[in-house]
């Protein structure tokens, strides 16, 4: 999901006591930027379905939501870690150096390269999954607060210790890189959609995600492919929107492109651009409206949460 700010903690409660409600055994998530709620349907024995507009969301649910059993090895964690920090003749990505000083830009390097040697592709997700950890942990520091940190490879080593263990629900669970649009349009195999919707905005995906956005440039090998990927996901749900109306019109479009999906809970978060009434109308064209839940957050987050059932 392309915005700046996770899901406040307290939220996936609220969103599985409003599903705990519904019934289905197969789920479709359009936006996953967090892979928290899929992980957890996955202990309701549910099939999950994930997929996110950034290959970031997409790596952390192949970690979390794909995978069913795997985990890192000492000797995978050994080749990920291997020579982190020794200076090459030069970085890979040149953009790390916009994120990270020198020490730290040939870690991430040096990491994201070894990461490539790892046999299979849910060890890629889990291994890079960890790095993003790491650099959130890095840029989570200021000056003040420097001398606190700890050596890369120690916290790359701490934070996969405290990865919860993967759930194994017996289900073929899926995770794809397209825009919601799209995943939804080939979704034939989910009895329930929950669309956390994105929240309106008029920026650039790269802007938006504002310092996320080191995430998709340290995956991505590179910060030239921004333009592009602006291009090819233009005019839909979840990218950039000039006007409330567009983004109301996109949403009528999605949903009317989930129409085979027998159930729908929609995600709201309550603010000043789009109103939980526009959201409500904008269903109603297509589907009737079951319930409406709400949670207010506004002591913590000064907003308030709200998913719809249709």
């Amino acid at each position: 999901m392309m915005q700046t700010n996770n899901t406040p903690r307290g939220w996936l409660a609220f969103e599985l006591n409003v599903l705990k409600r519904l019934k289905f055994t197969s789920a479709a998530l359009p936006f996953t930027s967090d892979p928290n709620l899929g992980a957890y349907l996955k202990r309701w024995r549910v099939r999950v379905l994930a997929n996110d507009l950034t290959l970031a969301g997409w790596t952390k649910a192949a970690a979390a939501i794909q995978n069913n059993g795997e985990k890192l090895s000492d000797d995978d964690v050994n080749i990920v870690l291997e020579d982190a920090y020794v200076p090459r003749y030069r970085l890979q990505n040149s953009g790390l150096r916009n994120w990270f000083g020198e020490t730290d830009a040939w870690w991430f390097d040096n990491v994201r390269q070894n990461i490539e040697r790892l046999a299979s592709p849910t060890a890629k997700a889990i291994a890079s999954t960890v790095a993003l950890d790491v650099g959130d942990y890095v840029l989570s520091f200021t000056d003040e607060t420097l001398e606190l940190r700890q050596p890369l490879s120690i916290v790359f080593r701490r934070l996969l210790s405290a990865r919860h263990e993967p759930v194994n629900n017996g289900q073929n669970n899926t995770c794809s890189n397209k825009n919601a649009y799209d995943f939804i349009a080939e979704n034939f195999a989910s009895d329930l959609m929950f669309l956390r919707l994105p929240r309106a905005h008029n920026l650039s995906q790269r802007n938006y995600l504002g310092w996320t956005a080191w995430r998709e440039e340290f995956l991505l090998g590179g910060d030239d492919f921004w333009n592009d990927l602006e291009i090819r996901q233009a005019g839909r749900l979840g990218t950039l929107i000039e006007t409330k109306s567009q983004y109301l019109r996109l949403l009528e479009e999605t949903l009317r492109t989930a129409s085979h999906i027998k159930s729908w809970a929609i995600a709201h978060v309550e603010d000043s651009s789009v109103t939980t009434q526009e959201i409500v109308e904008a269903i109603g064209k297509i589907r009737r409206v079951d319930t409406i839940y709400t949670k207010d957050f506004s002591e913590l987050t000064g907003t308030k949460a709200v998913i719809i059932t249709a």
